[in-house]
Formats: structure tokens, C-alpha cells, sequence
């Protein structure tokens, strides 16, 4: 069975993203308004009463904003670990408990998708990426984390589509509006990934099996997306790779759907 992986948003300012398969329909976050979300929905023709859960990545608002206004108006379970349930539960406002899911770093099912939590490094309660699975093709959403590490490469290993974030360019950041201990936050191992440090972690993904990126999570004020692409697509270049051809790569839409990618036969 195919997955179909949609950015929906993908910015500092707030994230989510569809994944599919078959009648299945989950959301990664929900970190714009409710009214946002649904007109996003409505635009790739996804009924919102369609969305079988909200799976939560960590509790910052521009993840979480809309996941209150979508559960209750929608009747959406919302999954998040323990430690994230306790940051978010008073900035979502009331969710009924039969849509209040606590889980862990154990996969869990939905539906037609298997979910994989993994730990990722960043300053959240207990933040995670998670990938996706249904039968043999598997997608990934890596952001938010300042590092990356030998067991989020393990497990995302494999999958044919990655959300991998380039969330900054680094002269940009230095040089840019933003107070001296954000950008020192934003920097550090517990922060946001750069495009260098997306454009390594591509060419160690490529070596994983991985064939398909879409960079994320790209900032507004430190970063364009042309600079992302042409970073991480010049690096992997410089070490032989064809892209789009080798490797494909985009980078998302910060505000507005940028796509849907499918992975896997219609079988």
C-alpha cells in the first residue's frame, strides 16, 4: 500500500503535516489555527472528520497551536508520550478523554499505519520524530532537534521519503534581528539543525537508502528556501550524487501546502 506524505505547513511559525495510506489519514502536529488546518485540508480534498489522529512530535505552540480546536470540533484522538501530555495538556484547552492517547517510544498502530516514536535533541519535555509505515514503505519526519545522532540515522534508516529540517543559515542567524541567547538556543545542540547539518545528514541518509528529502521547518527570518535546497543539493552534488535523479529534494512551503508525495505501488 502507497503512503502519501503532504507538508501542510512547515516553518518556525507553525507545522504539520498529512501522512496517508489507503482510508487512513494522520496528522504530524497541528501547529496553526484550526481554521488554517482545515482550509489546508480541504485543499488536497481531506474531510477533516477523515483524520483518524494527531500524533504530537513535542509541546512547543508552533506544533500543538490548533490540536485542541481540531479534537474537539473534529473528534480526533490526539497521541503524544507522557512528559508532552504535561507540557501541552493546559495550552490545548479540554480534550475528551476517549481522545486523550498517552504513548511512548514503543510503535504503535492506527489504523493502515504502524508508528515509530524516536528521541530526538531538543528543548521540549521529551521530544520525538516519528516514522511511518505501511507494509514496506516507510516515510519520516525529522525536525526539531539541534543534533543528529546515530540512533535517529537507525531509525529512519530505509525510508524512501524524509522530512529532514534545514531550519537556518548560519551567517543569517548570526547576523540577523534575533536576540544574542535565541540565536545561541537556536544553535546549539538542543536547538534547530542548519543547512550544513541538514546537508550532512543527507548524504548519510542517501547511504541508509534513503532517496527522497523534503527540507522543512525553514525559518523565516534566517533562512530562504532556495538557500536550503542549493546548500544541501550543492553538498550532496560535491560527493557524486545526481539529484533528482540519485536523490530527490525540495524544500517545503513555509505557509502553504507544498505537495503530495506519494512512496510505494497503489497495490
Amino acid at each position: 500500500m502507497n503512503i502519501r506524505l503532504t507538508p501542510l505547513f512547515s516553518s518556525s511559525s507553525g507545522n504539520s503535516y498529512l501522512i496517508s495510506a489507503g482510508e487512513t489519514n494522520i496528522l504530524v502536529d497541528a501547529g496553526v489555527t484550526g481554521s488554517q488546518l482545515t482550509q489546508a485540508l480541504q485543499e488536497v480534498s481531506v474531510d477533516p472528520h477523515s483524520i483518524n489522529g494527531i500524533i504530537i512530535t513535542h509541546e512547543h505552540v508552533d506544533h500543538i497551536k490548533g490540536v485542541g480546536v481540531m479534537s474537539r470540533k473534529f473528534d480526533i484522538p490526539v497521541y503524544a508520550n507522557a512528559l508532552t501530555w504535561e507540557q501541552m495538556e493546559d495550552k490545548v484547552g479540554n480534550i475528551a478523554l476517549k481522545n486523550q492517547r498517552v504513548v511512548d517510544k514503543t510503535d504503535f498502530f492506527i489504523k493502515d499505519l504502524c508508528i515509530m516514536p524516536f528521541s530526538v535533541s531538543h528543548d521540549a519535555a521529551d521530544p520525538v520524530g516519528y516514522s511511518l509505515g505501511s507494509g514496506n514503505n516507510r516515510v519520516s519526519i525529522l525536525t526539531d532537534t539541534g543534533k543528529v545522532t546515530e540512533n535517529m540515522l537507525d531509525a529512519i534508516e530505509g525510508s524512501s521519503l524524509v522530512v529532514l529540517e534545514a531550519n537556518h543559515d548560519i551567517e543569517m542567524l548570526r547576523n540577523g534581528p534575533y536576540p544574542y541567547a535565541l540565536k545561541q538556543r537556536i544553535m546549539s545542540n538542543k536547538g534547530h539543525l542548519s543547512n550544513m547539518t541538514a546537508a550532512g545528514t543527507a548524504l548519510e541518509l542517501y547511504k541508509r537508502g534513503v532517496r527522497g528529502l523534503i527540507l522543512g521547518h525553514i525559518s523565516s527570518h534566517n533562512n530562504k528556501k532556495i538557500l536550503a535546497f542549493r546548500t544541501v543539493a550543492g553538498f550532496c552534488e560535491k560527493q557524486g550524487i545526481e539529484i533528482n535523479k540519485d536523490l530527490f529534494i525540495i524544500s517545503a512551503n513555509r505557509t502553504s501546502v507544498t505537495g503530495t508525495f506519494k512512496v510505494g505501488s497503489d497495490k
